[in-house]
């Protein structure tokens, strides 16, 4: 399904951006002038007009849409000049759908535009959905380029910001619901991940940069899957011995391949390489054990652990939560440090009890 997108119409272009930034949280936003030919509108699903309805060439720039709409209705959100009744006939001549007063606020006019477009969800809810389909459509190309050993961190970190906010306005549940139905194991574990970090970092009271480098780490960390063969990722049975031999190079391929791009911040190129070690030194690539393994990297392997298993998997189904925070704690103090699985766990009870409460206030509204 072809993403929502917006149009912004302005003949102001500093306030047209800001606006357009203002909609880019939920939806695709392009932002277009009078002069426009609106060449391209099979996915523009709104408009939001912020132009003086009286120009002559606003009434010519509506005509033209008119035209290329072809009867199509098309939700637009005016921004008026002035609240006015001959200006608001204009605009309602012009195809307004609603008008907002001058001085609206961005996020007001956002919200208005979507209850038209999306009536039965809430902004929240595209927050969440928008956030995913970024973060998917940049694992997809993430992995494609990385096979040919080309990681854009330019392109990944536009996607850390997206990632928090949505867990942090929506909760993890809805962040996990989505995105447990994606297709690709590779991207979907990778998304689990990163959402499962975003939550615990911000139950945990990080700093800002803590946990831009936390969730940056756990969007690449298993980028060195891009070098393992497809027969063995996507087997749908066990791996064999001699299959997880190769499988296990990923975490130092992931390393190198995130070194060769220029990459040094230190929790991710952390957390890449070491994600799979343990307390005791059974893990790899590198048998780091006890103090040897960073917190953040403790952290993080705790959220790929429960991701895996919580993942429907070929040979296996997911596990409920209960069930899979009862592996984490069987593998602590050992392999796991007690106290983040216990954490963890707090965590997750703390999610489902705000998504409890959101599902009830959205029922009051």
């Amino acid at each position: 399904m072809p993403f929502r997108s917006v149009v912004m119409l302005t003949d102001r272009p500093d306030r047209g951006r800001a606006l357009a930034d203002a909609a880019r949280s939920v939806t695709h936003c392009r932002v277009a002038g009078l002069a426009d030919d609106w060449d391209d509108l099979d996915h523009v699903r709104g408009l939001i007009a912020d132009v003086s309805v009286e120009r002559v060439e606003a009434r010519r720039c509506f005509g033209k849409l008119s035209d290329r709409l072809s009867g199509r209705p098309l939700p637009m959100v005016f921004v008026m000049q002035s609240m006015r009744g001959g200006e608001l006939r204009q605009a309602e001549r012009l195809g307004a759908t609603a008008c907002f007063p001058p001085q609206t606020l961005a996020s007001t006019l956002v919200t208005g535009l979507f209850r038209q477009i999306a009536p039965g969800k809430a902004m929240t809810d595209l927050l969440i959905e928008h956030s995913f389909n970024r973060a998917g459509l940049l694992f997809t190309d993430m992995f494609d380029a990385a096979r040919h050993g080309r990681v854009n961190l330019e392109a990944i970190d536009d996607e850390i910001d997206p990632v928090l906010s949505a867990v942090k306005v929506g909760g993890v549940m809805p962040w996990l619901e989505l995105v447990r139905a994606h297709d690709d194991m590779t991207v979907r574990h990778c998304l689990l991940v990163a959402g499962l970090a975003a939550h615990f970092a911000l139950h945990l009271g990080l700093s800002i940069d803590d946990r831009t480098s936390l969730v940056r780490g756990a969007l690449v960390h298993d980028v060195g899957k891009a070098k393992i063969p497809l027969a063995i990722l996507q087997k749908p049975a066990p791996l064999d011995a001699d299959e997880l031999t190769v499988m296990r190079t990923h975490a130092a391929l992931g390393h190198d391949m995130l070194m060769n791009a220029g990459i040094t911040d230190a929790i991710a190129l952390a957390v890449t390489r070491h994600h799979h070690e343990m307390l005791d030194g059974s893990g790899y690539p590198d048998g780091l054990s006890g103090t040897s393994i960073s917190d953040p990297v403790r952290l993080l392997t705790v959220c790929d652990i429960y991701a895996a298993l919580i993942e429907h998997r070929p040979y296996r189904p997911a596990m409920a939560q209960a069930e899979a925070i009862a592996v984490l704690r069987r593998m602590a103090p050992d392999r796991l440090e007690t106290a983040l699985v216990e954490a963890f766990a707090a965590s997750l009870i703390d999610g489902q009890t705000a998504a409890r409460s959101a599902e009830v206030e959205s029922g009051r509204s």
